[in-house]
């Protein structure tokens, strides 16, 4: 797994109060959106905001939204399915917890997810849409 960090998603309570927030209040522009679900905000270097629905960011992890997982995950992003999978494999090597094992997402994608011995999530995902650089640098 290289040493990079590419998105960071945080569950929030409700995407409309977010988006009111970022962008109006703090003048951000959403470079992708899927009003009340998601919206996507490509920040510096390469680096994702992702403004998620809680309900389900807890989904997609297969846990339930108040079973103590914070409402935040940090993501690393790559190239292809292939890459998903060897990038959990490394985790799960190093000590690791595969909370939830890669697969096709409903958003088109493919992704896992494992936690640190502290129990933050990380993200391992591939998504076709995007543009993921030999520097790692990922483009919405």
């Amino acid at each position: 797994m290289e040493q990079r960090l590419t998105f960071i998603s945080l569950g929030v309570h409700t995407v409309e109060r977010s988006r009111e927030f970022y962008l109006t209040g703090l003048g951000w522009t959403a470079h992708q959106e899927v009003p009340g679900q998601v919206i996507f905000l490509q920040l510096n270097h390469g680096l994702i905001l992702s403004l998620w629905s809680r309900e389900a960011m807890a989904a997609e992890l297969g846990v339930e939204p108040s079973d103590g997982v914070p409402p935040i995950t940090l993501s690393h992003n790559v190239g292809s399915v292939a890459e998903v999978d060897a990038v959990l494999a490394q985790a799960v090597a190093a000590g690791a917890v595969v909370d939830h094992p890669a697969a096709q997402q409903p958003w088109g994608g493919y992704s896992g997810y494992f936690a640190d011995p502290d129990g933050f999530r990380w993200e391992v995902a591939f998504n076709p849409t995007w543009a993921v650089d030999d520097a790692g640098n990922v483009t919405v």
